[in-house]
């Protein structure tokens, strides 16, 4: 299977801090990646330089063979590459229909008035929202604005789509229904990154696994291969040396 995006030695530095450290990995068309690795060790770093949040400062990133890196995010977007945030961002002063339409207006291929209205009713009513289309997000629940933020990335009908521990902060029916509904995006063939921290939703979903920490990349593979790796043990546990 061909890659659809491929990510290039990219790295990112702050100063004397480097945050992301020369990583490359390319994404397979259809392909669900796990992004994981402890915290600070750089995953939602990488998502900014792929959507165009950030710039690297070196490397580059292509998305069907069009370089991303350096461009503006709005030009990434209008590429084909939609995220979601560790931290949800709404338009609070507008209703749920209204928030997904911006997705649909700012889309690959842009749709407007009842065409966008339409859509954003049918997303709205994906991700659980059926009915509710007329509601301030503002008063709306953590997981319905998170799913709010979901069907307007959605919007956009991406060729990727960059999750970022969408899942983080629900309680345990609210993580099924939010593990089913990636499920049911991986099943319709899109190509999704999942920075995740939830492990149960990393061995259920993900086709593979990149592993990062303190900026590197410290293993790439099989799902259950990249958690046995005493490496990637390590990063998470610690040594029991410097315990």
């Amino acid at each position: 299977m061909n890659a659809i995006l491929s990510v290039d030695h990219a790295r990112r530095t702050f100063g004397g801090l480097i945050a992301v450290n020369d990583v490359s990995f390319d994404v397979r068309e259809g392909e669900l990646l796990g992004l994981i690795g402890p915290n600070g060790s750089g995953k939602t770093t990488m998502l900014n330089l792929i959507s165009g949040a950030l710039k690297p400062t070196a490397g580059e990133i292509r998305l069907k063979g069009e370089r991303l890196s350096g461009r503006s995010a709005h030009h990434i977007a209008r590429q084909g590459v939609a995220r979601t945030f560790q931290l949800v961002r709404i338009l609070p002063s507008m209703t749920a229909e209204e928030n997904v339409m911006a997705g649909a207006v700012f889309a690959r291929n842009r749709l407007w008035g009842s065409d966008a209205r339409a859509l954003a009713r049918t997303l709205l009513a994906r991700v659980g929202l059926e009915g509710r289309a007329d509601m301030a997000v503002s008063a709306m629940t953590y997981i319905d604005q998170k799913r709010i933020e979901l069907a307007r990335a959605l919007a956009s009908d991406p060729r990727v789509l960059l999750l970022d521990e969408w899942l983080a902060g629900l309680n345990p029916t609210e993580l099924k229904i939010g593990i089913a509904l990636i499920d049911d995006l991986r099943r319709e063939g899109r190509t999704i990154i999942m920075v995740e921290h939830v492990m149960d939703a990393i061995r259920t979903l993900c086709d593979r696994c990149v592993v990062m920490n303190t900026g590197s990349k410290i293993a790439e593979g099989d799902v259950a291969e990249v958690l046995a790796d005493p490496q990637v043990v390590r990063a998470y546990l610690g040594d029991d040396e410097d315990a």
